[in-house]
């Protein structure tokens, strides 16, 4: 079922393999796929929420919520989470009948289009990438924001001062800018039964967690250095939750690759620098 919204968006949910992804769209022209961080209570249009219309006007611009998120199914394989991921994102590109398109992806997200672009190099055209995940994982001790990310569901479990903490402390560069209203609609959407029940984002346990953590670090797999889509990485310089030293890492892997360090901006530059990352990522996809 398709429903329109008061912004000219529209909302539906679409069936992939064995899940249903829910994902909403904006705009027309080139097929540009908006992916979001793995945070506690992350939805494609809140991550996104101030980069849609303005990338609407160029792009046909579609958002899903990623497998374990907001509206779609709560369902990935912790064993290869990224692999899923983008084999959940090809999918949606193929029911949707897009031959190629363009992936912007942060953090979370990030790691998944970079996956898909290693996977499926036939579905990806250009690559915009915040901060992201899987890059130089095994090489360092988790970050504290990663570690508080990881944490969420742990010990007393999740409450609404452990999400304001890690997105004001850790997220964002100046915490004081993020509304309350955000870290309610975050907090409601990190509570849901089935959520709870099995968070979407943890740390691998068990006797394949050495091997999920080697498939989740992308710069351990040869195809990196085969990626032919050009590549811009954007990325905070006092991001707290993945290292900006990644952009340097990548820009020595990837065959073509720009790299723009955005100052006193932190994990979510989409968000924080809402204006910079729009012009940004126009041109650059234009």
């Amino acid at each position: 079922m398709t429903t329109v919204n008061d912004l000219s968006r529209t909302e539906r949910t679409v069936r992939v393999g064995r899940r249903d992804i829910f994902v909403t769209e904006a705009g027309s022209g080139p097929a540009v796929v908006l992916l979001h961080g793995g945070g506690a209570g992350a939805t494609g249009a809140s991550n996104y929420a101030r980069n849609i219309d303005a990338l609407a006007q160029h792009f046909r611009v579609i958002v899903p919520d990623m497998p374990g998120y907001g509206r779609s199914t709560k369902e990935i394989d912790q064993e290869d989470p990224f692999g899923d991921l983008a084999a959940a994102v090809g999918g949606l590109l193929d029911e949707l009948d897009i031959e190629k398109g363009h992936l912007v992806g942060n953090s979370y997200g990030g790691a998944a289009a970079l996956r898909l672009a290693m996977d499926r190099p036939d579905k990806v055209d250009r690559l915009i990438l915040m901060g992201p995940g899987g890059i130089g994982t095994t090489r360092a001790l988790p970050t504290k924001g990663l570690n508080a990310l990881l944490d969420y569901y742990r010990g007393e479990g999740p409450s609404r001062e452990k999400l304001a903490s890690f997105i004001r402390d850790y997220l964002v560069f100046d915490g004081a800018a993020v509304p309350d209203e955000l870290i309610e609609l975050r907090y409601q959407a990190s509570i849901q039964p089935e959520v709870v029940a099995n968070p979407p984002l943890r740390r691998p346990s068990g006797r394949s967690a050495l091997r999920t953590l080697w498939r989740m670090d992308l710069t351990r797999d040869p195809r990196l250095a085969q990626v032919r889509a050009k590549t811009l990485v954007v990325w905070g310089q006092d991001d707290k939750v993945n290292r900006p030293s990644g952009a340097r890492l990548l820009a020595a892997t990837l065959p073509t690759c720009d790299v723009y360090l955005a100052a006193d901006t932190g994990h979510w530059v989409q968000w924080e620098r809402a204006e910079l990352f729009n012009e940004l990522a126009t041109a650059y996809l234009s």
